[in-house]
């Protein structure tokens, strides 16, 4: 009879430690770490960041945390967090702009790395053969508007225009990326094209000035460091009266006239469930294929608009000033 009762109590025993261990390998009581590694602080991946945030948190609640940190524009310092996080093993790595993508790749091929607010995943890991995912451990969203149409949006509010120049920084690939792109299309639609590339922040005013004394419009791709000196820009661009179009709308806010953009807020969102699908249900990133904003919006700047004489056709949201 001793022996049954014991027999009973044993078996109890490891009933509720199996149970236990079910639960510690669910998402139920499993607690997750994500790091953040965001390029340079400015309007768009400020919304990127949030969006993936909101959306893991509403998933997770207080059972994931994040570790976030700004580069401050800088690709060693995206070196140097991207390896803190792989030392403090953390979850998964949110990569918000191309050197932090590259640098987390650089840090790990073993923890899950989601990029958002790439442009192109192949340019910026070098990838050829190209077929929507990675293979590695790598996956995420891109933030590339259609090129093509926002050519024609330029077209459409400057048919007299002859010359385009392009305004970017040549050590951002996925900004010569676009630019290679957008010269295509823009060279079909009947335009001359020049480029005006700065290597840091301190070339912008100068280059600036020197594409408004040749151009009829220009033209800016989503760039992180043109739009983290958008007011540099501007304060060239807006007296000279050359019109500015621009590939997002933090850009367009500060310096631009009229924009086909994303957005980022959403672009965030959706890396944030992919992040939860990853974290929480075992979805393989390698296979995962790189996502796109679902939606574009044509939008314009009416107080520059009206300084400019532009006139802008029906079917434009006005960006709040």
């Amino acid at each position: 009879m001793k022996k049954k009762v014991l027999a009973l109590v044993l078996s109890a025993v490891m009933a509720v430690g199996m149970l236990g261990g079910c639960g510690n390998a669910g998402s139920s009581a499993q607690s997750y770490k994500v790091g953040i590694c965001q390029l340079v602080q400015h309007e768009a991946l400020d919304a990127a960041t949030n969006g993936f945030k909101t959306a893991l948190t509403e998933k997770l609640g207080d059972k994931v945390t994040f570790d976030e940190q700004n580069a401050s524009g800088d690709s060693a310092t995206c070196a140097t967090i991207a390896n803190q996080f792989v030392s403090s093993n953390v979850d998964l790595i949110l990569a918000n702009a191309t050197a932090p993508l590259q640098a987390s790749a650089a840090a790990t091929n073993q923890i899950p790395i989601l990029g958002t607010s790439i442009t192109d995943y192949a340019t910026a890991l070098q990838i050829d053969n190209w077929t929507g995912t990675t293979g590695v451990n790598i996956s995420g969203t891109s933030d590339l508007a259609p090129l093509e149409e926002q050519a024609q949006l330029l077209k459409e509010l400057f048919p007299e225009a002859k010359t385009v120049g392009m305004i970017y920084c040549s050590a951002e690939a996925n900004s010569v990326y676009q630019i290679q792109v957008m010269e295509e299309a823009l060279k079909k639609l009947g335009y001359t094209c020049q480029e005006y590339a700065f290597a840091d922040s301190n070339d912008i005013a100068s280059v600036c000035t020197n594409a408004v004394a040749n151009v009829d419009v220009i033209y800016i791709p989503t760039d992180n460091a043109a739009a983290a000196a958008t007011e540099v820009i501007n304060n060239v661009c807006e007296p000279a009266k050359i019109p500015v179009v621009a590939g997002e709308e933090g850009i367009c806010a500060g310096c631009g006239v009229a924009t086909l953009s994303i957005s980022y807020y959403d672009l965030g969102y959706q890396t944030g469930l992919m992040a939860y699908e990853v974290l929480a249900n075992g979805a393989d990133v390698s296979s995962m294929e790189i996502r796109y904003a679902p939606n574009v919006t044509k939008k314009y700047v009416p107080s520059r608009c009206e300084a400019l004489n532009i006139q802008i056709p029906e079917g434009y949201e006005a960006i709040a000033e």
